[in-house]
């Protein structure tokens, strides 16, 4: 549908789909979703210029919005600490533990804009199958005595698309720099120690990401390389990274 329509709209109208639940939703790597009822489910299309910060970083879409995803719920406030984090290159993670969101985006190059095509989808009051974010809140509220109510699929998608929209502006302003600091306070690899290529190949410790969105790895004796999300897997699980 919205494949359809994104061609027809004057630019600078928004446009996103939201679904109540998903039998066909996609996933990388030829992966399939099912989501139940509890989800927040949409696919969003932005414009992009070519000839902008973004347009010549285009994978660091992905960043922004599991970014914004995150931002969606602990900025609210007195919910700054549930335990809500992004995973590289494009998962929402309950602390390093699971993974209750992730994120899709493909990307149309027509003359010199790019039509960006986001899906998201993120637990937000489904328990089963994984855990979802009322789950945390529920934890939280239990753990340190407080009373955050719980949230709501369309106040979240809402408020993603709006942070989304900030972190956009802010990044073809002033490039990864203006939000990589923000990414980093959120995400599960600082520090980590990986292997590479096997579970007995060489040890490596994750620095950060590049000027492009590609994870930054430190081996031992070769110094700082990069890492690109569509030839590698990085399975949190096994704290391994494996060419494909």
């Amino acid at each position: 549908l919205i494949g359809r329509l994104m061609f027809e709209l004057p630019e600078e109208m928004g446009l996103i789909a939201i679904a109540v639940q998903q039998t066909q939703g996609k996933g990388r790597s030829g992966n399939v979703w099912l989501s139940p009822m509890g989800c927040a489910l949409s696919t969003l299309h932005l414009t992009i210029p070519l000839h902008s910060n973004l347009g010549q970083r285009i994978p660091f879409i992905q960043h922004l919005v599991s970014l914004a995803v995150v931002e969606s719920v602990r900025s609210i406030p007195g919910y700054e600490d549930i335990e809500l984090r992004v995973k590289w290159p494009n998962d929402i993670y309950y602390s390093d533990l699971m993974k209750l969101g992730g994120v899709l985006v493909n990307s149309t190059l027509i003359e010199t804009t790019f039509h960006i095509l986001i899906g998201f989808g993120f637990n937000v009051s489904n328990s089963n199958p994984t855990i979802c974010i009322n789950d945390l809140i529920s934890k939280f509220n239990k753990e340190e005595g407080t009373k955050l109510k719980p949230l709501t699929a369309d106040c979240l998608i809402a408020r993603t698309v709006t942070v989304l929209e900030r972190l956009i502006d802010i990044f073809q302003e002033k490039g990864p720099n203006g939000v990589l600091p923000h990414y980093y306070k959120y995400w599960v690899h600082s520090g980590k120690q990986v292997r590479l290529y096997s579970e007995e190949g060489p040890t490596a410790w994750i620095v950060g990401i590049d000027d492009y969105g590609f994870l930054q790895v430190h081996e031992e004796g070769k110094g700082v390389e990069s890492v690109h999300p569509d030839g590698n897997s990085f399975d949190m699980l096994r704290n391994l990274i494996v060419p494909k």
